[in-house]
């Protein structure tokens, strides 16, 4: 589970909020934020993974026994349970996919066991077979992007929080994404951040609409629809950022 407790987020040298007194929590299945670009999307989704800390708030992730960590003061524990994958990935390129995933692993902390394991459901679950001799450098936008969620899915966290993972993808990798993010999700939390519209209708279980750094509404598709009088989340999303909330 991933929980942000009146999260607010202010870059030095800055006179406003990036993002102020949200109230963010998800479960099992997928959890959709909802924003354009510029709306505060990055600024969360980097803080649950550490890269930068609350001005205000805390920051909760769990483990399979359900122990809670703060990302602040426990970080090393926090991103344990944590599998991430930032907007612009850096892979290193010389390397070739099966030493980086076994780097990777190690870097986890998986013994000799636990990686022969989890690198058999992985490499099955992502379709990477076929690559894993090749050297990253060699790589299409899609099987890097796969090579991306093997390495979030290694060590088997119980958390993870995709930042736009579509993006570059073609429309057949789009469809073989989608259909990854819903077979992990029923074991998993899932946080997905995305200004695309069909990505949340085809993926999300909760929604959050975020837009200049404020939550306007959050639940399920169906229950934000009957909230905003909308036929479709594209309307309640125009709806709701029009009126400048």
């Amino acid at each position: 589970m991933i929980k942000l407790i009146d999260f607010s987020k202010k870059y030095n040298g800055e006179k406003d909020f990036a993002v102020k007194n949200i109230f963010l929590e998800a479960d099992k299945g997928v959890t959709c934020i909802l924003g354009l670009n510029g709306a505060g999307k990055s600024t969360l989704i980097k803080a649950i993974a550490g890269e930068h800390y609350p001005s205000s708030g805390n920051i909760l992730l769990s483990d399979s026994s359900s122990n809670f960590y703060d990302v602040s003061l426990q970080r090393e524990k926090a991103l344990l349970t944590l599998g991430y994958i930032p907007e612009i990935s850096d892979l290193p390129e010389k390397l070739y996919v099966s030493e980086y995933l076994f780097l990777y692993a190690k870097m986890r902390g998986l013994s000799n066991e636990e990686l022969k394991k989890n690198l058999k459901k992985v490499v099955f679950d992502c379709e990477i077979s076929e690559i894993l001799s090749k050297k990253i450098s060699s790589l299409s936008k899609g099987f890097k992007q796969r090579l991306m969620f093997s390495l979030s899915l290694i060590s088997n966290p119980e958390n993870l929080v995709y930042d736009e993972s579509v993006n570059g993808l073609d429309p057949a990798q789009i469809i073989q994404f989608r259909s990854l993010i819903k077979k992990i999700s029923k074991e998993k939390t899932v946080l997905l951040s995305t200004h695309i519209m069909q990505e949340v209708h085809s993926l999300a279980d909760k929604i959050y609409i975020l837009h200049k750094g404020r939550i306007l509404v959050s639940g399920t598709e169906q229950e934000i629809l009957l909230k905003t009088n909308s036929e479709n989340i594209e309307d309640a999303f125009i709806k709701l950022t029009s009126e400048g909330k």
